[in-house]
């Protein structure tokens, strides 16, 4: 216990980052707070269609019911447009986990009083699980940030997220799906795979050495699938970076890469409650690409994409260009720490970009996450240079200006 507790393992950096990300949860607690305050004097007296749909499915799959989405019971077309099924009820674009996770902290809460009347109450408790997946996003971007681009790099990128709106929006469930399980699954599939990698270079037995990794992967594999079918890339992709990032262990990457994904169809199955039937129906109809390569031909398109990001993170207006082109121009910061965010990051948008959708805004979120590592890490490296003290004033100041002008605008939603 002795060993655990350590300034390397909680210092001031570690403090620093967790008052971070204690404002991040700060905000998504007061967008929902401001959301279930203000139904209490409208007309909506329970929770939007969607989430609505997601709690009942959820419930009944927990009482021992109908597995969530594989069928929905409920009459063709009576589901929101948010829940994307076929013609015999089956969810094609989310496994069972979304309704299960959404449902399952209302098991806390006695079953007479889920009611209208003290709504306000438990309407809480479903937004619990996404308000802790944006904050463990926030901790795993910061721990990476911090090891790809040291101390300066992680704080910037961790500030960036801590005030993003999409993101705080997406933790909150705010009115939007709640992607930011997705997100997080994503981000945690590949960095897990990336670090797999690094660790094939020690000279010892790969799998029963690295079995903790083994698991984090696939049970990363998981979320990200199991909450948006489509994010099966992120799969391929981390056999990618394992192949790549260990060329002479090729053999123990594969084995590797084919345990957490059978560790991960294993977690996907268990979504289903281990209901072979509805596991197996469910995947045949499931639409793992639903992309339409059409999206790229409308100039719209990309204009919807630029104002997803800006919207996301307001800062990158002026970040993200100048990140762009020291990129180009620097070769010292063309390395794999700031190259391999931004790959994923273009490709990610490129996705988001083809799936017209609900999965479309999925990659779009899940985009953000490696854009911020990405810019923060060649700021870091700018910020290394002669004119660093320059540098460091202006990247900081516009920082200060984008956590002011979130938090302004966050104090507006009350009145809206």
């Amino acid at each position: 216990m002795t060993r655990f507790f350590t300034r390397e393992r909680f210092g001031r950096p570690q403090f620093l980052a967790g008052t971070l990300l204690l404002a991040f949860l700060a905000q998504a607690a007061w967008l929902v707070h401001s959301e279930l305050h203000l139904s209490e004097f409208s007309a909506s007296d329970g929770p939007s269609a969607s989430e609505q749909a997601r709690i009942t499915a959820g419930w009944r799959q927990l009482h021992g019911g109908s597995i969530a989405g594989a069928p929905y019971p409920d009459p063709f077309g009576t589901l929101p447009v948010e829940i994307s099924q076929d013609n015999d009820g089956f969810d094609t674009e989310h496994s069972p986990l979304l309704s299960l996770v959404t449902a399952a902290p209302l098991l806390a809460w006695p079953q007479r009083l889920l009611d209208s009347e003290s709504s306000p109450h438990w309407r809480w408790l479903p937004r619990i699980p996404f308000l802790a997946c944006g904050v463990f996003l926030g901790a795993s971007l910061w721990y990476v940030a911090r090891r790809l681009c040291g101390n300066t790099g992680g704080f910037l990128a961790l500030t960036l997220y801590c005030f993003s709106p999409s993101m705080i929006q997406a933790s909150a469930v705010w009115h939007t799906e709640p992607e930011i399980l997705a997100a997080w699954g994503s981000f945690g599939a590949i960095f897990t795979a990336i670090a797999v990698a690094h660790t094939l270079y020690a000279p010892r037995e790969v799998v029963l050495w690295n079995w903790r990794r083994i698991v984090l992967l696939g049970i990363s594999l998981a979320i990200a699938v199991g909450s948006q079918f489509s994010m099966i890339v992120v799969v391929p992709c981390a056999l990618a970076f394992l192949l790549y990032l260990a060329p002479i262990r090729r053999g123990a990457a594969f084995t590797i890469w084919t345990t957490a994904s059978l560790i991960a169809l294993a977690l996907l199955f268990a979504t289903y409650f281990f209901h072979v039937h509805a596991f197996s129906e469910s995947l045949r109809r499931t639409s793992f690409w639903g992309a339409t390569w059409r999206a790229f031909t409308v100039l719209g398109v990309y204009r919807q994409v630029g104002l997803q990001i800006l919207r996301a993170c307001p800062a990158l207006a002026m970040l993200l260009p100048i990140a762009i082109a020291t990129y180009i121009f620097w070769p010292r910061t063309r390395y794999f720490g700031n190259t391999s965010p931004g790959i994923i990051a273009l490709l990610f948008m490129g996705l988001g970009m083809a799936h017209p959708h609900v999965a479309g805004a999925g990659f779009l979120l899940a985009s953000i996450p490696f854009l911020l590592i990405f810019v923060s890490g060649i700021l870091a490296d700018l910020m290394e240079t002669p004119f660093h003290l320059l540098v460091t004033a202006c990247v900081w100041g516009l920082v200060g200006a984008y956590v002011l002008w979130s938090v302004l605008a966050l104090a507006q939603v009350p009145k809206g």
